[in-house]
């Protein structure tokens, strides 16, 4: 396997999982926290940075997740874009390529981030494509990373992409949502997260 090379890593688990009525970080799969099982593939990649942005529930989460640097985002109802921002700015002026992840994917393996650093050769961001979308996880440039700080609202790396063209890496399965709770218990039906 090719080395990783030097890299930060941010883990997205801010959001209030309003449609779902509890929260998706503390979904689990084995007896494990959806949020702690995320920190624990970012961290397999050792990363030198690793950040995890914490909104809604934080003083809940924030236990599970000891050994990592806590980004807490304030405005987190403000959506996805503005974990980014936090993220960007504790990153600010690193020179290193960031792994992104988010926690409301059960079907995330540590396989399909090794992927993601082996197509990495810093000349683009390398994405995840699932059904006609391309989105976290995701390695982006340092120069990505730092244009994040101006996204707005609920908004990811995908706006930035808009004209240019990343590497993509497919795993269609990442594309399941967790958002309602018959996403959830369709999951729990497939054997993905825990009853």
């Amino acid at each position: 396997m090719r080395a990783r090379g030097e890299h930060d890593a941010v883990v997205l688990a801010a959001g209030g999982s309003a449609r779902l009525g509890r929260p998706k970080q503390l979904l689990t799969i084995a007896g494990e926290t959806l949020l702690q099982r995320t920190v624990r593939m970012a961290r397999a990649t050792c990363p030198t940075r690793l950040l995890v942005v914490l909104g809604a529930g934080a003083e809940t989460l924030a236990p599970l997740v000891t050994g990592s640097t806590i980004v807490f985002n304030p405005t987190w109802e403000e959506g996805l874009g503005s974990s980014l921002r936090r993220a960007a700015a504790a990153l600010a002026g690193r020179p290193y390529p960031v792994l992104v992840t988010i926690v409301d994917q059960p079907c995330l393996t540590q396989e399909h981030l090794e992927k993601l650093f082996v197509a990495y050769d810093g000349s683009c961001d390398v994405v995840s494509a699932y059904g006609d979308a391309l989105g976290p996880p995701a390695l982006v440039r340092p120069a990505t990373m730092a244009m994040a700080a101006t996204l707005q609202g609920d908004t990811g790396f995908r706006r930035l992409w808009t004209g240019s063209h990343p590497a993509a890496v497919r795993r269609d399965a990442l594309g399941r949502d967790l958002d309602t709770p018959e996403d959830v218990a369709e999951a729990v039906a497939a054997g993905l997260l825990d009853g």
